[in-house]
């Protein structure tokens, strides 16, 4: 069985009596999401909450079974979705990115079925930025300048991300995680289980901000607009940059609604 800790959890864990994959995976607990049941097998995930010296903290697990995606590198038998999830976190964490804490990871296989855990711990202070509470008639944005700071702070995470040629492949709103820290804002992103590799930085950009800029319901053009000034760290755009503007733009427009 191949098996990850963070050493940091590990006596959390034992404290709780779940320091092995058969406790973690005999759970008895309503699911925080209902089982997916597709890729030849199920996911699902649950939310716990744990006793330390501290206090309470929360975790999330994520349990599945024959749960496959066929990748490049793994185009026949394919790899289970959670541990393609799990190696594209630690290559994140290598680059200190912004992205959720992991604390477990195994995979085993019993009468032939594939079976993985994966555990992180919960971003109980921050917010998705999907959440109402971002949008102008909401109670999180003070003013412009506010909005303008928070747009900057998502805009430099992206950046960083494609800086180092990561791909986020579904960024969605759901996928921003953010946290106000005074006047400003902490980022944190999540489900890297598509995350790629590119070897041209500007595929990653145009995909991610496409993908962002289609799904991101409720924002204006002005905020997309904004986002993208903070991106490229320009007011007013370059030749280069008004060029990438108009690739997003056209890609949006070719998309069947």
């Amino acid at each position: 069985m191949k098996e990850y800790w963070n050493d940091q959890w590990q006596e959390i864990f034992s404290a709780n009596k779940l320091d092995s994959f058969d406790a973690i995976w005999n759970l008895d607990t309503e699911w925080f999401e209902e089982p997916n049941i597709r890729r030849g097998g199920w996911s699902g995930v649950i939310k716990v909450d744990l006793d330390t010296p501290e206090g309470k903290t929360t975790v999330f697990i994520k349990r599945q079974e024959n749960h496959i995606s066929k990748t490049l590198f793994h185009p026949v038998r394919g790899i289970l979705t959670f541990e393609r999830e799990f190696k594209n976190i630690l290559r994140m964490q290598k680059r200190n990115l912004p992205i959720m804490e992991l604390v477990f990871f195994a995979k085993r296989i019993v009468d032939g079925n594939q079976q993985a855990i994966l555990i992180t711990k919960s971003l109980s202070d921050y917010i998705p930025l999907e959440s109402e509470r971002f949008l102008s008639s909401g109670d999180l944005i003070k003013n412009d300048v506010h909005k303008e700071k928070l747009l900057a702070a998502v805009a430099g995470t992206l950046r960083l991300i494609h800086q180092n040629h990561f791909q986020h492949n579904c960024l969605y709103l759901k996928h921003i995680f953010v946290k106000p820290v005074g006047d400003t804002w902490d980022i944190k992103i999540i489900d890297l289980e598509k995350l790629k590799w590119r070897i041209c930085k500007r595929d990653a950009v145009v995909r991610d901000l496409y993908t962002l800029y289609r799904h991101a319901h409720g924002w204006s053009a002005k905020d997309h607009v904004k986002l993208f000034q903070a991106y490229v760290q320009e007011q007013k755009l370059s030749t280069k940059s008004r060029k990438l503007w108009r690739t997003i733009e056209n890609k949006i427009l070719s998309k069947p609604r």
